[in-house]
């Protein structure tokens, strides 16, 4: 039985772990600066293509001026039921991983206030929408032979130097937790010619991570251990904010457009975790809090919307990130992180389209989304962390006048590149001491994909 070995630090020459780790890049795009796809089943159902259109709770995320275009009040709510699938491509074998979920998506409401007298402001409208997305991810890599590294500074139970070499039988990554979006919005219409709108969008996240490997040992009869990477398990708590802007103009009849613009996300990250020091009595674990602030990138959206008929409407939107990712600096982490982002960071760009066909109380939508990977390509690596998303959304629904009721499903679909391996692991023995704390200086690359089936259901009153 092996009971330690010593620790080399070093940084990783590979251009894709320039910044401190993985899943913080990972966390940085799709989870702090993403636009995701949660609200009602009429905003999933149309892929989240309403912005020129407006008139739905959970299309303040893409337009605030939406909530000027009610002229009832609206509550409603929203569950949401999530199938994950989630494979690991490496060499020629793969894993798969199913997760499945269901909780609240969407809740919220609008108060519409009508004017009087001769002014042009037709309404004046206040609305908070709430919606909530399940982070749970599971990836699950297959084992491969040419997953080597060897250790030098193992010693065997007599306390002699030996070298031994670990090989892989998996990784997996696995993160749980929740994202949250509250917004609070005011909106007015104009002659029934512009509807404008705000809103104050107060944000928040939950994870837990983890980052694991088994390993075998060739000099302890290939005997499996599982290492998880230093810093790992760890919890992280955060809290953002942003606020929106924007417009919708009825051309004609027939022709709307709409643009919008939200502010960067001021984010405040609580993070807690241990770490596996060393001491003259041996190793030992260190506990640990930590906070960051982080700012995601401004958005722009700009929409048009062809109304032929009461009958019938379809949207545009196209959504650009202005500004890149950045960390507020307080340590050589945080540098290392903004340094990454400023040389292989690139705009983030969503195309969606949506539409909606009614007969008499009946109503089908369909729309398709498309995004970028927002990694400059490098080699073979163009969906790096964080790969191009498509979106396809189908529904319908049902106005009984003052109550209506809507389905929708999606199907999400992300390809990328998963990164894993390089960095300090450590195992702990069935007394909960150190077992292992050893460096890995391999870096691996397995291709991911990852399904989404979303069925949302949304009840709602019309007042």
């Amino acid at each position: 039985m092996f009971k330690k070995s010593l620790t080399i630090l070093s940084i990783a020459s590979a251009f894709y772990l320039q910044a401190q780790d993985v899943s913080i890049i990972r966390n940085s795009v799709d989870v702090y600066s993403a636009n995701p796809l949660t609200g009602s089943a009429k905003f999933n159902a149309m892929a989240g293509s309403m912005g020129a259109l407006g008139g739905d709770l959970s299309a303040i995320n893409t337009n605030p001026a939406s909530v000027g275009v009610f002229i009832t009040g609206n509550i409603s709510g929203t569950i949401a039921v999530n199938n994950s699938k989630s494979t690991s491509s490496f060499s020629n074998t793969a894993n798969s991983y199913k997760l499945n979920n269901a909780d609240l998506g969407q809740l919220g409401g609008v108060a519409v206030f009508a004017t009087s007298g001769n002014t042009p402001w037709k309404f004046v409208n206040f609305g908070v929408n709430y919606t909530n997305q399940n982070l749970e991810e599971y990836i699950e890599t297959p084992a491969n032979s040419s997953y080597k590294f060897q250790d030098s500074n193992l010693v065997d139970t007599n306390g002699n130097p030996v070298t031994g070499t670990f090989t892989s039988l998996g990784h997996a990554y696995d993160r749980t937790g929740n994202l949250t979006n509250m917004n609070i919005a005011f909106g007015g219409n104009y002659d029934n010619k512009f509807y404008v709108g705000g809103s104050l969008n107060f944000k928040g996240a939950a994870i837990e991570q983890y980052d694991s490997s088994r390993l075998s040992l060739d000099v302890d009869n290939n005997n499996s251990y599982v290492l998880n990477k230093q810093g790992t398990p760890y919890s992280e708590d955060s809290n953002g904010f942003s606020f929106s802007a924007g417009i919708i103009g009825k051309i004609n009849n027939n022709l709307r457009l709409g643009a919008s613009i939200e502010s960067p996300t001021w984010w405040t990250m609580y993070r807690t975790y241990s770490e596996v020091n060393e001491d003259n009595l041996g190793y030992f674990f260190d506990y640990y809090d930590e906070d960051r602030k982080f700012t995601s990138p401004m958005k722009a959206t700009l929409s048009g919307a062809f109304v032929l008929n009461k009958n019938f409407a379809l949207n545009v939107d196209y959504s650009l990130g202005l500004t890149k990712p950045k960390y507020k600096v307080q340590g050589p982490a945080e540098t290392q992180l903004n340094n990454f982002f400023k040389s292989e960071y690139k705009n983030l760009s969503e195309l969606r389209v949506g539409g909606e066909y009614r007969y008499n109380n009946f109503r089908l939508r369909g729309g398709y989304g498309i995004s970028n990977s927002p990694f400059e390509k490098r080699a073979n690596f163009d969906d790096l962390y964080v790969g191009k998303r498509e979106t396809l959304g189908v529904g319908f629904g049902f106005d009984f006048k003052s109550f209506y009721i809507d389905a929708a499903y999606n199907k999400i679909t992300t390809n990328s590149t998963n990164v894993y391996g390089d960095g300090n692991y450590y195992s702990t023995a069935n007394n909960g001491d150190v077992e292992f704390f050893t460096y890995n200086p391999n870096t691996f690359t397995s291709k991911l994909e990852n399904i989404k089936d979303n069925v949302t259901l949304t009840l709602g009153w019309k007042f």
